[in-house]
C-alpha cells in the first residue's frame, strides 16, 4: 500500500505591538485591546507568517485576562438581555474624555452571546441589542466565554469594524481564504513529476513537498487585514484545516479527521478543498420595523476538488471526493458541540452576527428612525481600535498516512458570507410588535442594559 500524503495549511499569530498591554484601554483612554484582543491561538508575527500560540502563550494570556475580569460589573445569566447602544456611545466617549480604558463590561457588550433581536426605542433615541447573556470567565486556553454555555461573548470592537466597513461588503461579502500561489503549485507539479520512487527517508520527502510549495497566501477580504474581526476568520479557517487534515484533534468524537474518513484504497481527492459558509433563516419584523428577530443562524462546512494542471490549480475542477463530503457534513451537523471544544469557531459565529446587525442597521437605516447618532463609533480618530499585525503567509505542513493510492494536497479552503443577503429578506411576524412593548416597557430610567 502507498503512502498518502497530506500538505496541510497551518496558521498563528500575535498582536501588533503595544496591544497586549493591561486593561481595555491597551495604548489610551478610551480605546480597545489590552488582554482582549487575541484571538483563536494563533499568532501573527511582524512578516506575517501565522503560526500555533505555544502552551505557555495561552496560559499567560488567560492569566492576564482574569486579571481583567476580577473588577467587572455586570448581571449574570439572563435570557433576553437588552444592550442599549446609545449607552454603548455614552460609555465609549466618556472612556475616551477621562483617558480612561474602556470597562471590560462595555467592551464585552453586557455578556451578549449572540444577538437574536434589534428594537428600535423611538422615544429614547435608541437601537437595543438583546439575545442570551451570562456573566464572562476565561477558560484555561484564555477564551473570553459564558460562564454557564462556554461560548464565545460578543465584542464590542467586531461591531465597530463592521459598523465601519459594511459598506464595501456590498459586492462581495465578507471573506477570507488561505491558498497555495500559482507558483508553488507549479513547482510542485514538477516535484511530483520528478520523483521517481518513494524515498525512504519520508520527513526528508515531506520538508521537500513543504519547499517545493512554499508559503501559502492568506487573503482577507470585506474587513480590514488588521482588525481582530479578520483575525478570527483567519484562525477559523487556520483551525478548520488542522482539524481536517489530523494535525490535531477536533475535540469532539463526531468529527474525526478528513483523512481518517478516506477508505483504506479508497480514491481521495488530489486537492479537496473545505470552506465554511454561514447561514440564516430570513428575519422577521413587525409592521412598522420596530422590531427586528434573527434566528436560524448556522455555519455550513462546504467542499469541492480542486484540480491541479498545467495552469497551477482549476477551482472545482477535480472529480467529488465523498470521503471530503462526509467529512463537511460531520462538521456542519456538529458544529455547535465543535464551538464548546474550538471556541474560534464560536467567535466566527459572533462575527457574522455583527455583521448581520451592521447590515441592518445600515440597510434599514435604524438609527436615523430612532435618532441615533453612531457618529462617534463610526469616527477611527475619535475612537481608535487596536491595530494587529495583517496574516499575509502560512507555512505549508506536510504530513502522510500509509492509506489509499495517491498523494493528496490540501490545497486551499476559507471563510465566506454575504451579510446583506441576510439583512435584506424579511417576513412580519404576528408577535414581533408585542416582544418589542414587552423590553421596552422592562427598560429602566438609567442604565444601558437590562434583563
Amino acid at each position: 500500500m502507498t503512502l498518502l500524503a497530506v500538505v496541510a495549511v497551518v496558521v498563528a499569530g500575535r498582536p501588533a505591538p503595544g496591544q497586549m498591554g493591561m486593561g481595555m484601554g491597551g495604548m489610551g483612554g478610551g480605546r480597545f485591546g489590552g488582554g482582549f484582543n487575541a484571538v483563536g491561538g494563533i499568532s501573527i508575527d511582524a512578516d506575517g507568517i501565522v503560526r500555533n500560540v505555544d502552551a505557555r502563550a495561552l496560559e499567560s494570556l488567560a492569566q492576564e485576562r482574569k486579571k481583567l475580569l476580577a473588577n467587572a460589573a455586570g448581571p449574570g445569566a439572563g435570557e433576553l438581555r437588552k444592550v442599549s447602544l446609545a449607552g454603548m456611545v455614552a460609555a465609549v466617549r466618556a472612556a475616551a474624555a477621562e483617558g480612561r480604558p474602556v470597562p471590560a463590561e462595555v467592551a464585552l457588550l453586557g455578556g451578549l452571546e449572540r444577538v437574536t433581536h434589534v428594537f428600535v426605542d423611538v422615544d429614547r433615541h435608541d437601537v437595543i441589542l438583546a439575545g442570551p447573556a451570562d456573566r464572562a470567565v476565561v477558560d484555561a486556553t484564555g477564551n473570553l466565554v459564558a460562564a454557564g454555555s462556554g461560548r464565545p461573548l460578543l465584542q464590542l470592537e467586531d461591531l465597530i469594524v463592521a459598523l465601519r466597513t459594511i459598506d464595501q461588503a456590498r459586492a462581495a461579502g465578507i471573506q477570507c481564504s488561505i491558498d497555495p500561489s500559482r507558483e508553488g503549485m507549479a513547482n510542485y507539479e514538477r516535484f511530483m513529476k520528478g520523483m521517481k520512487s518513494m524515498p525512504a527517508d519520508r520527513e526528508q520527502l515531506f520538508r521537500a513537498m513543504e519547499n517545493a510549495v512554499g508559503p501559502q497566501l492568506v487573503r482577507v477580504a470585506g474587513v480590514p487585514g488588521d482588525s481582530r474581526f479578520a483575525r478570527v476568520l483567519v484562525a477559523a479557517d487556520y483551525r478548520m484545516k488542522r482539524i481536517g487534515m489530523g494535525l490535531e484533534p477536533s475535540g469532539i468524537p463526531e468529527l474525526p479527521s478528513y483523512l481518517s474518513m478516506v477508505p483504506a484504497g479508497g480514491q481521495a481527492a488530489a486537492l479537496p478543498r473545505f470552506w465554511l459558509e454561514a447561514d440564516y433563516e430570513p428575519l422577521a419584523r413587525d409592521a412598522d420595523e420596530l422590531c427586528w428577530r434573527i434566528g436560524g443562524r448556522r455555519m455550513k462546512c462546504l467542499s469541492e476538488s480542486d484540480l491541479l494542471g498545467k495552469d497551477a490549480v482549476k477551482r472545482g475542477g477535480g472529480v467529488a471526493d465523498p470521503a471530503a463530503e462526509k467529512w463537511c457534513a460531520a462538521m456542519t451537523a456538529n458544529y455547535d458541540k465543535l464551538v464548546t471544544k474550538q471556541p474560534v469557531f464560536g467567535e466566527l459565529l459572533n462575527c457574522v452576527d455583527m455583521a448581520v446587525v451592521a447590515a441592518l442597521i445600515r440597510g434599514r437605516q435604524l438609527d436615523d428612525r430612532a435618532g441615533l447618532d453612531l457618529g462617534p463609533l463610526l469616527d477611527a480618530k475619535a475612537v481608535p481600535l487596536p491595530v494587529y499585525e495583517v496574516p499575509a503567509r502560512v507555512p505549508t505542513v506536510a504530513t502522510g498516512l500509509k492509506k489509499g493510492k495517491h498523494w493528496v494536497l490540501s490545497a486551499s479552503g476559507g471563510v465566506q458570507f454575504q451579510p446583506w443577503q441576510f439583512a435584506a429578506t424579511a417576513a412580519v411576524a404576528a408577535d414581533a410588535a408585542g416582544v418589542r412593548k414587552t423590553a421596552l416597557a422592562a427598560r429602566p430610567a438609567t442604565g444601558w442594559q437590562w434583563d
